[in-house]
């Protein structure tokens, strides 16, 4: 048998020399018209090979858009001025006082416009560069149809319906989740989203903003140019409040401190009647009724068309993103790779991401799923990188990192790579030689039984 296996190993070194198992491996100098220069990677060699200019791609734009719409404020738009017609007075005049409301604190509303104001020496305003100007800490932002305002570089936030507080609150949570660490103060620099409208004989009739101070009845006449009768005998103030109308009389408002103390509400109607006539005051109310139900109208059918909108550009950004990512998948879109190869767990084309930079450990141990602990020789990782200058003729730089000592894995996550860089892992010098012995081993077991 031994005999066999000597002329088996002879016919071997004879007529099998070809077949003996050959593997990768990375050598210095200049050898078969190849310029390979073998560095280090140490702390110091790492920042070195970072400084290789390269640009990370980016995605387009239509990944950072977003379906807002814009910023105007939606709504009716100018309305009919109400009319009046005369009719005759009723023969009595009843008190019927509207009950004490207490709405309690102001709350945000529609159309009101709320003031940032931040300190102006500090570092605040620069932090917000987008959100304030800079050469004015103070700016003011519409509540819009849906509740919220729109602050560049951090998007719409809902504030309708909250207290200054909450609504400070709630904004500042949203500077802060967009990496804001800001120092403001929240006012409301005008008020339109409570009315109380103020018709009949009065100086200047029209319309009051509610505010963070109540209005009272006798502060509203006032501001209106007040009562404008001959006879306060034959006048009355009218209030209409949630469907029902309630009167005093002149005389009698003048006459007690409590009813001008009446506080008014959001949508009040207030009517001074010379003549005692009913029919004109509800004509009045009936008016304001329908223009309130007209603002409301539009405001809906403006809210449906936002959305529309919004829905319409929404589907619009979905489309293009995935054609762009159906371009990708078909090789139409320009990626950069990174190629691993060796004894790592899979040998794969490594995508770079999008607007950041990826290091060595990245491509090893995600896509790679790591070394291969059987027969990776740790000894000998490389990332091999050619250089972009032609007069180099090709000239690669061989990156080498000797992982034997544990510590140098953390030189990985600093190693930035660059596109087509090539990460090579060695085998062990025990793997070359069984698959060496893999290869031969058949060709001698065929050889022995031809010699047999």
């Amino acid at each position: 048998m031994l005999k066999q296996i000597c002329v088996a190993l002879a016919i071997v070194g004879m007529s099998g020399c070809d077949t003996v198992y050959r593997s990768a491996d990375v050598e210095a100098g200049i050898g078969d018209g190849t310029n390979v220069r073998v560095v280090r990677i140490t702390a110091e060699t790492v920042v070195q090979a970072n400084r290789s200019l390269y640009q990370p791609r980016t995605l387009p734009a239509i990944f950072s858009q977003t379906a807002g719409m814009g910023s105007t404020q939606r709504g009716a738009g100018a309305l009919p001025t109400p009319t009046f017609q005369p009719a005759t007075r009723p023969d009595t005049l009843i008190l019927r006082e509207p009950p004490a409301a207490i709405p309690g604190p102001y709350t945000i509303g529609v159309g009101d416009v709320v003031l940032l104001s931040t300190p102006s020496n500090g570092s605040t305003v620069e932090e917000l560069s987008g959100l304030l100007a800079a050469q004015n800490s103070r700016q003011g932002y519409t509540v819009q149809d849906d509740g919220s305002v729109n602050i560049p570089n951090v998007g719409r936030v809902r504030i309708a319906g909250l207290t200054i507080e909450e609504a400070e609150d709630a904004l500042f949570q949203r500077l802060v989740e967009n990496q804001f660490d800001p120092t403001f103060s929240l006012e409301i620099s005008e008020f339109n989203s409570r009315r109380v409208s103020v018709g009949g004989a009065v100086g200047q009739p029209g319309v009051l903003r509610i505010g963070l101070q109540p209005v009272l009845l006798g502060d509203a006449l006032a501001t209106m140019g007040s009562v404008t009768v001959p006879d306060q005998d034959l006048a009355t103030v009218r209030i209409y409040r949630d469907g029902t109308l309630y009167q005093i009389p002149v005389t009698t408002l003048y006459a007690r401190a409590d009813l001008l103390n009446i506080r008014l509400l959001d949508g009040d109607a207030i009517f001074v009647d010379t003549t005692f006539e009913l029919d004109q005051a509800q004509t009045y109310f009936e008016q304001q009724i329908t223009l309130n139900q007209a603002r409301r109208a539009a405001r809906a059918a403006a809210l449906n068309e936002l959305t529309a909108e919004v829905a319409i550009r929404r589907g619009q950004l979905n489309e293009a993103r995935e054609n762009y990512q159906l371009r990708r998948e078909l090789g139409a879109g320009k990626r950069d790779y990174v190629y691993l190869a060796g004894e790592v767990g899979n040998q794969v084309r490594f995508a770079l991401p999008f607007a950041t930079t990826a290091n060595l450990a990245d491509a090893v141990f995600d896509n790679a799923g790591g070394l291969a602990n059987e027969t990776s020789d740790v000894s000998q990782i490389y990332v091999l990188r050619a250089s972009d200058d032609p007069r180099d003729f090709g000239a690669i730089t061989a990156w080498h990192l000797d992982a034997r000592n544990a510590a140098n894995f953390s030189l990985m996550t600093n190693f930035e790579l660059r596109p087509n860089d090539v990460v090579f892992v060695a085998q062990q010098p025990i793997t070359r030689w069984n698959r060496a012995i893999s290869q031969i081993l058949p060709t001698i077991f065929s050889a022995a039984n031809l010699a047999n």
